[in-house]
């Protein structure tokens, strides 16, 4: 699509939207009307389809890589103001649709670049996919959280690793947590639902994991705890209401590593025949003071294709990050160097 198409786009979608308030510390009104304004409205006539055991069916590709450029925080400039005017909108898109020209640039120049690595889309209207509280922030951390996120070490904050436990959660591609395996990081982002009678599977194609939410079941004993937490299903009418509990502690990367306590409650909400309502309501009394709840809309991908997410090409990283900055290996590296000036000093004088 040429950059005229685009903005014309841009322009009809900011046409079809509210007005919204223009102060950043003013609240806008109708805030549900606003978060009902994301989904288009159903054919005439439609209903929520039923599988043929009678439940509604969500079955299909939701990928959420289109949301990459919607932040999960609020930018403190916005305060309470869930939504952008049409202006720092148009500007946003404007922004984000130059960063997705990379990729036909390097198609075109025969590279391989940030273009082609980072899937970003264009952003929401919304400021933030955290709607509470009223901020779009975290809630505060209690004493414990606080002492839980100072002391997570991972390779954004590390310099010399000497063990595993140098290492984050995502580092080590062994999980995103909830509800981060739920949203968009920066590339494979693909979301695949699949339904049975009482069971739903969702499958996430980054670190390739498949969350079982088990409908009308009950949890396990507190001490089975599971990275992705314990799925528990039901349908109120047409949304399907999943309670998360059974944590493993430490691995999940919200504001903090979570605790045993840590609670997800999520509701999906078949809106029109593609898109789903996706918000989630975050709780862990240990680490946080209050909850944060998530609100955005999910967009149908039938021809989405989902990869295999490798992660450590060669399953070599983890122990080349050691190897290469940790002080026990500091002569090994000094010697191996020593034989490479040597072996090409001997190069030159031949």
């Amino acid at each position: 699509m040429g950059k005229r198409a685009v903005m014309a786009a841009l322009w009809l979608a900011l046409a079809a939207t509210p007005v919204l308030a223009q102060d950043a510390g003013e609240q806008q009104p109708d805030f549900e009307a606003q978060l009902a304004s994301r989904f288009a409205p159903p054919p005439a006539g439609w209903q929520v389809p039923r599988t043929e055991w009678g439940d509604p069916d969500l079955r299909g590709t939701w990928p959420v890589d289109y949301l990459g450029q919607t932040p999960r925080e609020r930018p403190v400039q916005f305060g309470t103001r869930a939504f952008l005017t049409p202006e720092e909108y148009a500007a946003q898109f404007e922004e984000a649709q130059f960063q997705l020209d990379r990729y036909d640039e390097e198609v075109e120049l025969g590279v391989m670049s940030m273009g082609h690595w980072a899937e970003r889309g264009h952003p929401l209207r919304q400021t933030s996919m955290v709607v509470e509280p009223a901020n779009g922030r975290y809630p505060p951390l209690t004493a414990l959280g606080q002492q839980l996120r100072a002391n997570e070490r991972t390779s954004w904050n590390t310099e010399v690793f000497d063990s595993l436990d140098d290492f984050g959660i995502f580092d080590r591609c062994l999980t995103r947590g909830m509800p981060s395996s739920m949203l968009p990081g920066a590339y494979n982002a693909g979301i695949e639902v699949f339904q049975s009678p009482g069971l739903v599977a969702i499958s996430l194609e980054m670190i390739h994991e498949t969350r079982l939410v088990h409908i009308g079941g009950t949890p396990p004993p507190p001490a089975v705890q599971f990275d992705l937490g314990y799925s528990v299903g039901r349908w109120e009418g047409d949304t399907l209401v999943i309670e998360t509990t059974n944590f493993r502690p430490g691995m999940s990367m919200g504001p903090a590593p979570n605790s045993d306590r840590l609670k997800v409650t999520e509701r999906l909400t078949l809106m029109n025949p593609d898109q789903i309502r996706y918000e989630a309501r975050v709780e862990d009394p240990l680490v946080m003071e209050g909850h944060y709840k998530l609100d955005i809309p999910w967009q149908r991908h039938p021809d989405y294709g989902m990869f295999e997410y490798a992660c450590h090409e060669g399953n070599v990283q983890v122990r080349g990050y050691i190897l290469s900055t940790s002080p026990r290996f500091a002569a090994q590296r000094e010697a191996a160097w020593a034989a490479r000036e040597a072996a090409a000093g001997g190069s030159a004088s031949q």
